[in-house]
């Protein structure tokens, strides 16, 4: 998911998406743990959303509060 993407999304939908990625993430952990996934960078892949949704719903806290 490109930051751009992120951006256009609202704080409720960023949220859910949030907690779907990291739901996600844990499936391919335990895949992964069991046999060898065939694209083990899907989980970097993964991680880096979810910082990346992460960071930008910290932004938007940060710039709600200094806007006060």
């Amino acid at each position: 998911m490109k930051t751009k993407e992120i951006r256009e999304l609202s704080d409720k939908e960023l949220i859910e998406r949030i907690e779907n990625e990291t739901a996600y993430l844990q499936k391919l952990k335990l895949q992964h743990a069991i046999s060898p996934l065939d694209n083990p960078n899907l989980l970097k892949m993964t991680r880096r959303n979810i910082a990346r949704m992460k960071t930008e719903l910290r932004q938007r806290e940060l710039a709600g509060k200094l806007s006060k």
